[in-house]
Parts: structure tokens; C-alpha cells; sequence
């Protein structure tokens, strides 16, 4: 289920804060965050985000087509290794 329009989208108050000081300073420095729920706001555009894995951070530069998007959408936490392995026999001579 989707948040209420009336509350608008959540958008975590700590990497916000990260992000317009950044801004202020004209800095580019990748920003470490763990928060994947958050949604990414037209202020992260520009901006590198190092977004938690699970085990690692995944680097994701912001664009304007990712606005409106959560975070975890754009670092996927599982790893496909395939749905199985076609192993040659080798017959035994006898």
C-alpha cells in the first residue's frame, strides 16, 4: 500500500540534511546512506549515493528519471546465479 498524498513522500530528514550541505559547499563526495525506503527527491539530482547492500554499498549516481523512485530500487539486495547447471557426464570406459 502506498503513502497517503496527503503526507507527501518520505524522504529521510538525515540524508536531506547530507545533501543541501553538500550542496551549500559544492561538494561531490558520495554520500554513504543505509536508507533504502527513502524516495529519491529532485535535490538528489547530481549527487552520488552510496546505498546499502546488505553486505556492501552499492555506488548510484542520481538522474532526473530516478526522482519519484525509492533508493532500494536501484541497489537489488539478491543475486541471480541462475536456475541450473548443465554438467557434462563423463562415461566411464570399461
Amino acid at each position: 500500500m502506498s503513502r497517503s498524498s496527503k503526507k507527501g513522500p518520505f524522504i529521510e530528514p538525515k540524508l536531506l540534511k547530507k545533501i543541501m550541505k553538500q550542496k551549500a559547499a559544492g561538494d561531490k563526495t558520495p554520500i554513504k546512506t543505509w536508507a533504502r525506503h527513502s524516495v529519491v527527491a529532485p535535490e538528489f539530482v547530481g549527487h552520488t549515493l552510496l546505498i546499502h547492500q546488505g553486505k556492501n554499498f552499492v555506488e548510484v549516481f542520481v538522474s532526473e528519471a530516478m526522482v519519484g523512485h525509492k533508493l532500494g530500487e536501484f541497489a537489488p539486495t539478491r543475486t541471480f546465479r541462475g536456475h541450473g547447471r548443465i554438467v557434462k557426464r563423463v562415461l566411464a570406459k570399461t
